[in-house]
């Protein structure tokens, strides 16, 4: 029989490795996966903060891009990976929050298969109209909706995308009647908006931006809490009407459940140093983003609001009748 000196010793014996490792963490490179390809926010902002973790880990930080799925296929990847702090995930909308409230089977389970560390930005979801529109505002658009339903059109990023999810949940609380115009991408439904063939985009501000500025449309209102600084003399739904009403894409980063809590400090606090700098704001703000704060910033913050929005996104499903295409 083994004495209980004896299992605390191999106890010990075990834990001493794991210990060691914490406190070398990190001795090699980095490896942070983007669910998506080249070139999209997610994809950005991984190559934003790569040099910036670099720098404060002491190690070169690589990213790598695994697209599929909707996010799916990279997130997966990391679920699966030893939980030792050397490959981490850009976590976004599609991955934890849209993918898992549409489809009934996926090779991950968001809410066990990952630890939080911080996000890095969100980006606002908005409403943009034609230049020579006759709305005016939300209600003017709200108004048309209901006198002709289904005649305004709303293009978005996709059935079932968040973009799409963030209409129907604007319709479930404003009673318009905007009929969804689902493209392939984001930046796919803009050839159709600049030609007229579209009346209104209900995407994300980044993407809406410059058409703003380039008088190629106008956006009629973001969904964001407060006015954004790149455009202060656009209103929120909030002031125009709509209670509360909130919606944004967001980036930020995550490990695999189980990753010693020694590391995932060390990552937090090198995610909350990033968002505080000056610069790192400064880009966020001009890419059309907000840079996380406060809580947003910390693992329970995050991990509570993926929490919120997924449940949110359940619900948003569940009442729009949304299946995954």
């Amino acid at each position: 029989m083994v004495s209980r000196r004896q299992a605390l010793a191999a106890a010990a014996l075990l834990a001493a490795p794991a210990a060691r490792a914490q406190a070398t963490w990190p001795d090699r490179p980095i490896r942070v996966v983007v669910p998506f390809a080249a070139g999209g926010n997610a994809d950005v902002i991984a190559r934003i903060l790569q040099p910036r973790l670099s720098e404060k880990l002491g190690q070169p930080v690589v990213v790598e891009n695994r697209p599929g799925a909707g996010g799916a296929v990279g997130a997966a990847e990391v679920a699966r990976a030893r939980p030792d702090g050397y490959t981490l995930l850009i976590g976004s909308n599609g991955p934890l929050s849209v993918n898992p409230a549409v489809q009934a089977r996926l090779p991950y389970d968001a809410e066990r298969d990952f630890a939080a560390i911080a996000m890095a930005m969100q980006v606002p979801h908005c409403l943009m109209v034609q230049q020579g529109a006759p709305q005016r505002s939300l209600a003017d658009v709200i108004a048309a909706s209901r006198a002709q339903p289904d005649a305004l059109g709303a293009g978005t990023a996709g059935v079932a995308s968040a973009t799409h999810l963030s209409l129907e949940a604007f319709k479930l609380v404003s009673g318009a009647r905007i009929l969804h115009v689902p493209y392939r991408g984001g930046g796919a439904a803009l050839p159709d908006f600049v030609a007229g063939n579209i009346p209104m985009l209900f995407t994300e501000f980044s993407t809406a931006l410059p058409l703003h500025r380039d008088s190629k449309g106008r956006i009629l209102a973001v969904a964001s809490l407060t006015r954004l600084n790149a455009l202060p003399d656009v209103p929120t739904m909030i002031e125009q009407g709509v209670p509360g009403f909130t919606a944004a894409s967001y980036v930020g980063l995550l490990a695999p459940a189980g990753t010693p809590p020694e590391v995932l400090r060390r990552l937090g606090e090198a995610m909350a140093a990033i968002v505080a700098e000056a610069d790192f704001q400064r880009r966020m703000e001009a890419m059309g983003g907000e840079t996380a704060s406060g809580a947003l910033a910390t693992p329970a913050g995050f991990s509570a609001f993926i929490r919120d929005d997924l449940n949110r996104s359940r619900e948003v499903v569940r009442s729009a009748g949304i299946t995954a295409q």
